[in-house]
């Protein structure tokens, strides 16, 4: 076996594998792209001589594509038979005494994991048909997984996650980045120096959700020098390092949820940073500083327009100054004057007390004060979404391997033969053929938020960051299945109607707006949420509530379930008068309740209920 790449640092972790590996144990690798995951993996098997079976972990990973299945048309011929299967990556790995790298483990359905949970403690996996098949005894399952791309993927269960070792890789530092770079692209000086510069300050830019890997470095590296070439420079330009730049890095840059630039404009502002006027390369290209490549707020990025939305202002309360002094410790560090908000300030106080930073946000957003309170809107939508990224993957509970005659999926031999009748003399038509294949339950959600007087500061925080976790959760689902979003006091609001969907961070910005007061109608809201979700063409309609369920105004909330599958009820802050009201009207809604006291709670409870 080949190692082409070497495997620069990396030194603890190659260890702890390694005697994982030695000492019969099986391991998840995790890590960003780009920090070695195979290279190391593949370096500890020429080590030891073993061969590496590499299967590809997605969404179309069935069991039968992972263990192997029957040759139909030897099954015709002489029938079930070990001559007639065909292994699978698990079973060539298991029966070979190797290594099975399965990579991008959060992306294989449930039904497929669920598979090699015998295997992973008896060394064992039982086949239909088939038997009973031992793995060898240097048989290893190394899984590999990354953590920051949670769009299609889910949580690896704990079934799983208990009978795995875990090994956590990083990037490397700045040397070791230069090193990688230079041994692939075979460069080496200051344009291997800018091109590492300028990848590590994507990781550490506000904007930026997830920057590039050193995977950019190096084709930085080579496009940099490659297009001086081409145009007869004797040093690159800067207009060729910002074309250079945009190939190698843009497709790389995840911009942040609510953050309305392009990667190209932090790329810009990057060189802008690290590349002088003049034109001429910086002499010494050091990391950058805390303070360095950083936007100061939405409103420096080029391209961003602060959303004006007259005659939309809420007639509802507000908070001056001197009340928002005396509820939030940290207002005068983030609004020292009039009119203002310290973005730094603000995200320092995200950093040492989330919970805080949320409830100030939620206030500032109905400031007295018309310019703080601005800011904090604009602000809001992006903080928001931040927060609540981490809520509910895509569930999947919500799709199932069935029986299909669409002649997709894998072929389902048993049930193909089931019902064909081998002694006709007619050879299978299509109608006769049956596969498996992913099926998917369609749901349509709504969210219901209460803004009655009770709901203020955390509480406003908490709701904001759930309708974040739902709305962004459903952003790559058809548009028929996007949430509906309603707020309630004394009547409703509809902030984002069933299957139409809104920019998120306007969204959000709107709902931390309001604010109500007055009497609390919770049986109208469940009402609109009904009307709403008859609209959609779903399996099951579902409505989650975050109130205190206190209604003091309008029916009893139990005679307005009518067209309501599963009503769940997220409880801002608990307390016994509000959890003795919520919990049974969850209970007659078919779903659960369930407090959410501070943000940490809310991504772990969207999860239980909407997967």
């Amino acid at each position: 076996m080949t190692d082409p790449t070497p495997v620069v640092g990396l030194r603890r972790e190659r260890e702890v594998l390694t005697v994982a590996l030695l000492t019969g144990r099986h391991v998840v690798i995790e890590g960003p792209p780009g920090t070695g995951k195979s290279t190391l993996l593949r370096s500890i098997a020429a080590d030891t001589g073993q061969e590496v079976v590499f299967v590809e972990g997605n969404a179309e990973l069935t069991p039968a594509r992972l263990i192997g299945s029957f040759d139909p048309s030897q099954v015709l011929a002489s029938g079930y038979g070990a001559e007639a299967f065909l292994d699978g990556p698990l079973l060539t790995a298991m029966r070979g005494g190797g290594l099975l790298y399965l990579e991008e483990l959060n992306r294989v359905p449930e039904e497929t994991l669920n598979v090699l949970i015998t295997m992973l403690t008896e060394g064992e996996i039982a086949v239909p048909r088939l038997g009973t098949v031992h793995a060898g005894k240097d048989f290893r399952l190394i899984a590999a997984m990354n953590p920051f791309d949670a769009v299609g993927t889910a949580r690896v269960s704990q079934a799983i996650a208990d009978r795995m070792c875990r090994v956590v890789l990083g990037y490397q530092d700045s040397d070791g980045e230069r090193e990688i770079t230079s041994s692939v692209s075979g460069l080496a000086g200051r344009w291997v120096d800018l091109s590492v510069t300028l990848t590590r300050a994507t990781r550490e830019h506000r904007d930026v959700r997830m920057g590039s890997s050193v995977r950019g470095a190096i084709d930085l590296s080579l496009l940099l020098t490659g297009l001086a070439d081409l145009r007869a420079e004797a040093a690159p330009s800067r207009e060729t390092a910002r074309d250079a730049a945009y190939a190698a890095l843009s497709g790389r840059i995840r911009i942040a949820d609510g953050v309305d630039r392009t990667a190209e404009s932090v790329i810009d502002e990057l060189l802008e940073a690290h590349w002088p006027a003049s034109d001429e390369p910086p002499e010494d290209l050091a990391e950058p500083s805390d303070a360095e490549g950083k936007a100061q707020g939405p409103g420096s990025s080029p391209g961003f327009q602060p959303r004006s939305r007259p005659g939309r202002e809420q007639a509802g309360r507000t908070q001056g100054r001197q009340q928002l002094a005396a509820n939030h410790p940290a207002f005068d560090d983030v609004s020292p004057e009039l009119g203002e908000l310290d973005v730094d300030a603000f995200d320092a106080l995200v950093a040492a007390d989330p919970d805080a930073a949320a409830a100030l946000l939620a206030d500032l957003a109905v400031a007295t004060d018309v310019a703080l309170r601005a800011a904090a809107r604009r602000l809001a939508g992006r903080v928001f979404i931040r927060l609540g990224r981490v809520g509910p993957a895509k569930a999947r509970g919500t799709r199932r391997l069935g029986p299909s005659r669409g002649l997709d999926g894998d072929l389902d031999l048993d049930r193909t033969l089931d019902g064909w009748n081998p002694a006709a003399s007619r050879r299978p038509a299509a109608e006769d053929i049956v596969t498996r294949t992913w099926t998917a339950h369609r749901r349509a959600v709504c969210l219901v938020v209460d803004i009655s007087g009770s709901m203020q500061g955390l509480a406003v925080a908490l709701a904001a960051v759930a309708a974040a976790g739902v709305v962004v959760a459903n952003e790559t689902g058809p548009p028929q299945l996007q949430p509906s979003v309603l707020a309630f006091g004394a009547g409703v609001r509809v902030l984002q109607a069933q299957g139409v969907r809104r920019p998120p961070e306007e969204l959000l910005s709107d709902l931390v707006a309001l604010r109500g007061h007055g009497t609390t109608d919770l049986a109208g809201g469940l009402r609109e949420a009904s009307r709403q979700l008859a609209a959609a063409v779903a399996d099951e309609r579902m409505v989650v509530l975050l109130s205190d369920c206190l209604h003091t105004a309008g029916d009893d909330p139990l005679t307005a379930l009518g067209g309501i599958d599963r009503l769940h009820v997220l409880v801002p802050l608990g307390g016994a008068e509000a959890e003795a009201a919520a919990f049974p009207l969850a209970a007659r809604g078919g779903g659960r309740a369930q407090v959410v006291a501070r943000l940490a709670d809310v991504a772990p409870a969207l999860t239980r209920i909407l997967a």
